[in-house]
């Protein structure tokens, strides 16, 4: 599965990066046994030419107040290789002298070992044996079984220095039965990424280390060695204690001031995009998301409705729309992971408030998710870092998603489940539980982007395989078990609901959508809400404006394959390439158009075109798991060049990344003035004309393309139902999947007249036919508000009711059956 490979996040290669192994000692006052420790070192090392070719041992010195730098100058006249870093004259503590000599070293593996060489020197090769085999790191483990105590502690101080160390496992390094052993040996790029965010100065940085290679899914070999106490141990009982103190104030620190500025950032810019909207809540709405905006406001005033009342029963099916049938809300977009917990925000402020608040806050919400992965896996850098979080939440895709579809724009979850998912290499059961979790709350969120995401991660699990063949094997296996153990935690959740979703009422077998591919040239073109974009050529190559699902444009494509070279060393840069160009290449769809020519190709998606869950996929969407994969690129370019000290480079790089950003920075979204809603229904005059138990019929019925008459409900409390509506469900005896009801003949009919203007001849059949629609509605009310083609309309229900119209409230009105009837 996914698994980080041994390269600093956007480090280029460099000559200096041939040592094969840097040794690190960390010393403080050590004149009287550095001296030996380091003959002993560089004998072993010169000893095994096969193994440590090239290698360097770098003295740490924490401000020693004795000979220890002296020692270290003459060692270093004896074998070059030796060299001392640090001194000052204060002493910070074990951590600070780690951290130091780690991010001096140049090894492409690093040995931290203490200078009483407690644990011998040739215990090395037991250690490298496990990072052979895949491993990030191996520790040495007094308590591992197998280990040999040559040499024990004092009962006493053996006891409460066990004490502690089950402690510390306890609250931070779950698995490890000893963490405190100064003896391990990481993968270099890895190690000087984990020390270069570490912020412990005492005897807590090896738990603050082990805790960062085990959230960043490396995986940890424990290894039993020899290990002997050696009197004069600068390390005291008591001093797992205080481990435990400076875990407790690391665990407890709040997000670092820079963090705090670039998630304001991401808010401020989420606010920009949706400014228009927040300008008027009630009196505006995005218009390229056509009648989407009032169908997204009516799934979360059901939803709200429903649990502030205690209906839980009915959170997956109402009737309120498409009356007497239904909907069936889990098979449609209701988003419970966030309908139900903003429940209240709705119910007192309204559902235009809390539309507003899940696209301005989920937007924001997913850059600062990404920017938690990008420093946590891939880039030291916190400006690298924002910058990729930018391009994965406001990319052009999901921009042009956030003006319809928040269930493809609010995506804080998948930087989770990608996170975790990486993990899952450690073999720790909680890893699969946790994903399993995360994976159930995603469905509530949104199934399709979490296919999507699937695949995405599955292209990159295979390309990085390709590249790291030896690691890849090593993690199959606890990989495997980590997803059967997701598979049936999220299985356990989801049983219910999905159930329903497939199988309860008004439920469909599939959703067709027709060859929804793009077009080659949608990939270099800018989106209509870009900066460089131009929304007539935008038009032309999209389905709609709210599925401009590519429009990557050239100048971040060029600058992503110019990013791959540089970075071609570094596994997950080709990895992360190939995901991209293979979403992009899958959006296609079944057959490639070749531009000018006439001439179209087979395309890739025909290989799942038709499988379970991808023949309802609009696969043009595919090219959205393309925006993380460039993302990540983008981040690792810039961490690369913040770590160069070449000007030229910087000055190069840094404008490159402005050509390729700068031209698809989103622009602020469209909104227009609402449609009002008629005083009729506004001020609750429908309440004396429409019977308890009866429906509304608006006139025409809505519709996917007109669903007025939903935020006519919203603004009435949900008090009536509705016939039609927009919506999905089946149709047929195949049960297949379409948008709105299958529309009776009266509705038919009237829509014809709405769309026309003609009105048509009225006979017996044609009243026969509305009285069977009108009693199958359960109608009470015939409501027609002022509209085009309105005057057709009202002599159309004329004849067909037999009744004149009413005007009241601004609407004209047919009372099919009085209250009481």
């Amino acid at each position: 599965m996914l698994c980080e490979t041994p390269e600093t996040p956007g480090t280029l290669p460099t000559a200096a990066a041939e040592v094969d192994l840097t040794v690190v000692i960390p010393a403080y006052n050590e004149e009287r046994r550095l001296g030996r420790t380091l003959d002993l070192i560089c004998r072993y090392l010169r000893s095994s030419p096969g193994r440590h070719a090239a290698w360097e041992v770098i003295v740490s010195d924490d401000g020693s107040r004795d000979g220890t730098a002296a020692v270290v100058e003459a060692a270093s006249r004896e074998e070059p290789r030796v060299r001392r870093v640090g001194g000052g004259g204060h002493n910070h503590g074990k951590g600070h002298a780690l951290r130091l000599g780690v991010l001096a070293s140049r090894g492409r593996r690093v040995l931290v070992m203490d200078a009483d060489l407690a644990t011998p020197v040739e215990e090395l090769a037991a250690l490298h044996e496990r990072l052979d085999a895949g491993y990030a790191a191996a520790v040495a483990s007094r308590a591992h079984p197998g280990a040999r105590i040559e040499v024990r502690q004092p009962r006493l101080r053996q006891a409460l220095g066990q004490a502690g160390n089950v402690l510390i496992r306890a609250v931070a390094v779950p698995g490890l039965r000893d963490t405190q052993c100064g003896f391990k040996l990481f993968e270099g790029e890895r190690a000087r990424a984990a020390f270069s965010r570490s912020r412990l100065d005492g005897w807590g940085i090896d738990v603050e280390i082990l805790r960062g290679f085990g959230r960043a899914g490396w995986p940890v070999a424990e290894v039993p060695v020899r290990w002997s106490h050696q009197v004069g141990s600068k390390v005291r009982a008591v001093d797992y204690l205080r481990v435990l103190g400076e875990l407790a104030r690391l665990l407890t620190r709040g997000p670092r001031p820079a963090d705090r500025l670039v998630v304001a950032g991401y808010l401020a810019l989420a606010a920009v995009l949706f400014g228009g909207l927040w300008a008027d809540l009630d009196g505006r709405y995005l218009v390229d998301g056509g009648q989407d905006q009032t169908q997204w406001e009516w799934f979360f005033a059901v939803t709200a409705d429903n649990v502030l009342h205690l209906r839980l029963g009915d959170l997956l099916f109402t009737t309120l729309q498409n009356a007497p049938l239904g909907v069936n809300l889990m098979a449609n977009t209701a988003m419970f992971g966030l309908s139900v917990p903003l429940a209240p925000l709705t119910a007192v402020l309204g559902p235009e408030v809390t539309w507003a608040v899940v696209l301005t806050g989920g937007l924001a919400a997913t850059a600062a998710a990404w920017y938690w992965l990008l420093l946590r896996r891939f880039v030291r850098s916190r400006w690298a870092a924002a910058l990729g979080g930018a391009l994965c939440a406001f990319g052009p895709p999901m921009v042009s998603h956030a003006n319809a579809h928040p269930n493809f724009a609010v995506l804080f979850m998948m930087p989770l489940i990608a996170d975790r998912a990486m993990r899952l290499r450690n073999g720790a059961a909680r890893d699969g539980v946790l994903l399993g979790l995360f994976a159930a709350y995603q469905v509530f969120l949104g199934e399709e982007a979490l296919l999507l995401a699937a695949v995405g991660l599955l292209l990159f699990a295979v390309a990085w395989a390709a590249a790291r063949p030896r690691e890849a094997r090593a993690a199959l296996l606890p990989v495997a078990r980590g997803l059967a153990v997701a598979g049936g935690v999220a299985a356990l959740l989801l049983a219910y609901p999905l159930a329903w979703q497939f199988f309860g009422p008004q439920s469909y077998t599939g959703l067709e959508h027709g060859p929804t591919g793009n077009s080659p040239l949608a990939i270099v073109e800018f989106a209509g809400r870009s900066l460089a974009g131009d929304e007539a050529t935008a038009d032309a190559l999209a389905l709609n404006r709210t599925e401009q699902n590519a429009f990557l444009g050239w100048p971040l494509l060029a600058f992503a394959t110019v990013v791959t070279a540089w970075l071609w060393r570094d596994a997950r840069a080709r990895a992360l390439a190939f995901t991209a160009a293979a979403a992009v290449v899958l959006s296609l769809g079944r057959s490639i158009p070749v531009p000018g020519t006439g001439v179209e190709l087979p395309g890739p998606w025909r290989l799942v075109d038709g499988l379970p869950l991808f023949e309802s996929v609009i696969e043009s969407r595919m090219a959205m798991a393309a925006v993380p994969a460039l993302g990540i690129l983008v981040a690792l370019a810039c961490d690369g060049l913040a770590a160069t000290r070449d000007r030229a480079v910087r000055v190069a790089g840094w404008s490159a990344v402005a050509a390729a950003l700068v031209p698809i920075v989103p622009t602020p979204l469209a909104t227009d003035e609402r449609p009002p809603v008629p005083a009729f229904v506004a001020d609750g005059t429908w309440r004396e004309y429409l019977p308890e138990g009866r429906t509304l019929v608006p006139v025409p019925l809505p519709a996917p393309h007109d669903a007025a008459a939903l935020r006519w409900q919203t603004v009435a409390d949900l008090g009536f139902a509705v016939p039609g509506g927009y919506f999905v469900g089946p149709a047929g005896e195949e049960r297949r999947g379409v948008y709105g009801p299958v529309p009776r003949p009266t509705a038919a009919l009237l829509r014809d007249v709405a769309d026309t203007g003609l009105v048509p001849e009225i006979g017996e059949a044609e009243r026969e036919r509305a009285r069977q629609d009108l009693a199958f509605w359960r109608a009470g009310l015939l409501v027609l508000s002022p509209q085009p083609r309105d005057a057709a309309l009202r002599v159309t229900l004329r004849a067909l009711l037999g009744q004149e119209e009413r005007w009241v409230g601004g609407v004209w009105l047919w009372e099919v059956s009085r209250k009481g009837s």
